[in-house]
């Protein structure tokens, strides 16, 4: 018999055998026993042994920060199933409450996030997908239509979507070096759809279900008073406030959505214990009057140099993403923000995307027409477009669609990877003064590899018959 069948009825007997011993001590179970014992319990249990160890006997063959990456991640579910465990034992919250409630699996979505920051790893894409994965498991906090998120099967499925665009980087990366990273990947795919997918469908598909008798939820700790002279010199300073949650993981500004309400607030919150002083700006020595070299009219010496660009903002002009007169989102200037998003969008508006570098945006929703140019380094994902997607003047652009574009056009452009999904598999693709263009498709089995097909860049005229005919230069090897 299989060893990890085995261990799943050694497990269910232990249940069952507490659950008898609640009735003989004192007529009633306990109610901790009765949670565990639950069937949305014991089917997480079943969720995590069948996926999450996929994931990490994966991460065990290749180590190094991909494994630190799935221990983490693997702690984060294991946070929701006891998180999952208290909520049949807890009264509904309210905000303030919830935050409070939220905070363990807020602490550990944060140690994620922290792998991807710093000097960027070999295996940043594997930690990208592993921190942007963990979004989904935000779906424990809806509480209804009203409170600003997706409903908790559709905010697993586009928590993914956002992870899937470097967990497809892992799989082209390494489809022909190393068999243990496309295994990776593909566990990774499969932990959220079907994996947590079809859990939620099945047992919380409106967002968990509270206790009606049970225990309120713990108020939010109160904030620290600053002592008095008097006070006790030995007593310990207050906890620095916690990091930024991988919830709101950018500015509000990089956002299409309307000011944040309900749930959204409580993330909110949860990351406001920012220092009082946070919005002040330091005098420097140089800015102080005695040292201002504009009042003497000599230049100082810190002038002759050219002033280091501001990571967030380009020299052409400051970042921009907003709807102009109700029909154009415009996306500009924007550099090395990985989070930009379009979520209020809809057939009759277009998309324009210029001079961002370094850059992920993702579309939700259907557009007529999207264009990037002049931008480097830039990765796009979008559902649908009515007319056409273009490229124009760029270097280094990724693109990936997920349900259907009927024109796709790449102009004067160095290095363009598309992915299509099964549904834009009949886009007709133009090129014009470019170069290096590989369009992957999904392959015709099950596994979810994609096939890679580079679009020729060389071609041969030759006259015949009294016309040109042309045709793509082809190279055969041994």
């Amino acid at each position: 018999m299989d060893e990890k069948l085995i261990q799943r009825l050694e497990s269910a007997v232990a249940r069952l055998e507490a659950f008898s011993t609640g009735f003989r001590h004192g007529g009633a179970p306990e109610s901790d026993e009765v949670t565990v014992s639950d069937p949305s319990v014991l089917a997480f249990d079943d969720f995590m042994g069948q996926y999450v160890a996929r994931v990490s006997n994966a991460a065990e063959k290749i180590g190094g920060q991909v494994l630190e990456a799935t221990k983490i991640l693997s702690e984060a579910f294991s946070v929701q199933r006891e998180l999952l465990v208290k909520v049949k034992q807890t009264q509904k919250p309210d905000l303030a409450g919830l935050a409070e409630f939220l905070k363990p699996l807020n602490e550990v979505i944060n140690k994620a996030n922290a792998l991807t920051e710093g000097r960027r790893s070999n295996f940043f894409n594997h930690l990208k997908t592993a921190a942007d994965s963990l979004s989904a498991l935000a779906w424990i906090a809806f509480t209804g239509k009203d409170c600003g998120m997706s409903m908790p099967i559709a905010h697993v499925e586009e928590s993914w979507q956002m992870a899937e665009f470097y967990n497809n980087k892992v799989l082209v990366e390494y489809r022909n070096k190393d068999p243990n990273h496309v295994e990776w990947a593909k566990a990774m795919k499969e932990l959220y759809l079907p994996g947590l997918r079809d859990y939620v469908k099945s047992f919380y598909p409106l967002g968990p279900v509270w206790s009606v008798t049970g225990k309120k939820a713990a108020p939010a700790a109160p904030k620290a008073s600053p002592p008095t002279k008097t006070s006790a010199p030995s007593a310990p300073a207050p906890p620095p406030p916690p990091p930024a949650s991988l919830f709101i993981s950018e500015p509000s500004q990089a956002s299409s959505s309307k000011p944040k309400e309900g749930m959204a607030a409580v993330f909110q919150e949860i990351n406001s214990g920012k220092p009082v002083t946070l919005g002040l700006k330091k005098v420097t020595d140089d800015m102080k009057t005695k040292n201002r070299a504009d009042r003497v009219g000599i230049v100082g010496s810190s002038e002759k140099g050219g002033r280091t660009a501001s990571p967030s903002f380009s020299k052409t002009g400051p970042p921009k993403l907003e709807l102009q007169m109700g029909r154009k989102w415009v996306v500009e200037n924007q550099i090395g923000r990985k989070n930009l998003v379009i979520d209020d969008c809809d057939a009759k508006q277009s998309v324009y995307i210029f001079g961002c570098k370094d850059s992920v945006l993702q579309i939700q929703g259907k557009v007529n027409n999207i264009t990037v140019d002049k931008c480097t380094k830039m990765g796009v994902v979008f559902t649908d477009v009515v007319a056409a997607f273009e490229i124009v003047n760029s270097n280094g652009v990724e693109v990936q669609c997920q349900g259907s574009a009927p024109t796709i056009s790449v102009d004067n452009t160095g290095g363009c990877v598309l992915y299509l999904s099964k549904d834009s598999l009949g886009t007709s693709i133009t090129t014009a003064k470019s170069s290096e263009i590989n369009v992957l498709v999904p392959g015709g089995a099950s596994d979810g590899d994609w096939v890679e097909h580079a679009l020729p860049q060389q071609f041969v005229h030759t006259f015949k018959d009294g016309r040109f005919e042309t045709t793509p230069v082809s190279h055969s090897g041994g």
